[in-house]
């Protein structure tokens, strides 16, 4: 396989038709090797529009997903980031290259080493991995600029808008299935925020997050 073929590909035929424009976005996922997050066993599938397997039972991201939730986070040089979900690592190191400093939170602990295995090997240093349940957040060391939800939830639990800064973003994928979305949410006040419904598309659902209770009759 001509990876580099394969990059160039995925960027044209699967990230751009997506909406995806910001050349700096494109222009980091072909920078940033994604073959090189993939399990072995799916290297030669991490050009392939659709989630791949990790650990755990978790998953990568569609490129595309993952294209166009950076691009509508807007991520500066000068913000702080929390991901909730590190996964293989991969959507960390893509944040790091817009961010200050990234702090990503992983519940399973062999996806924890991997992610951190995986963002050292790429020389990502600006990007820490920690084994922690991230379903509130990181109280002791908010706010944050940006918070990211790297899997679906039923709802974004309230505890987390709190802990980003005024006009701080937070993007999820929310719902439930066979309907779930991305929606952005900007810190506006002190508890004012404005949400935006980005795109539809389905995700594996993040441990830990509560689901709404199921009455049965």
């Amino acid at each position: 396989m001509n990876v580099e073929q394969a990059r160039f590909n995925m960027i044209e035929q699967q990230v751009r038709p997506w909406d995806v424009l910001d050349q700096d976005v494109l222009s980091l996922l072909a920078l940033v090797k994604r073959e090189d997050f993939c399990p072995p066993a799916y290297r030669a599938m991490a050009f392939v529009d659709t989630e791949l397997p990790l650990p755990g039972g978790q998953c990568m991201l569609a490129p595309k997903v993952e294209a166009r939730l950076l691009q509508e986070l807007h991520v500066r040089k000068h913000e702080q980031v929390l991901e909730i979900g590190a996964g293989s690592g991969y959507m960390a190191a893509l944040l790091a290259r817009r961010a200050q400093h990234v702090i990503t939170l992983e519940i399973d602990a062999e996806l924890a080493c991997f992610a951190a295995a995986n963002l050292k090997r790429a020389w990502v240093v600006n990007a820490e991995v920690r084994h922690a349940d991230g379903a509130h957040g990181l109280v002791e060391e908010a706010p944050f600029d940006v918070i990211v939800l790297s899997g679906s939830v039923a709802e974004v639990p309230a505890p987390l808008l709190l802990q980003l800064k005024l006009g701080g973003r937070l993007v999820a994928i929310v719902g439930q299935l066979p309907i779930m979305r991305a929606v952005l949410t900007t810190r506006s006040g002190e508890r004012a925020y404005a949400s935006v419904d980005l795109f539809d598309t389905v995700a594996p659902r993040l441990k830990s997050f509560d689901e709404p209770s199921r009455f049965t009759f």
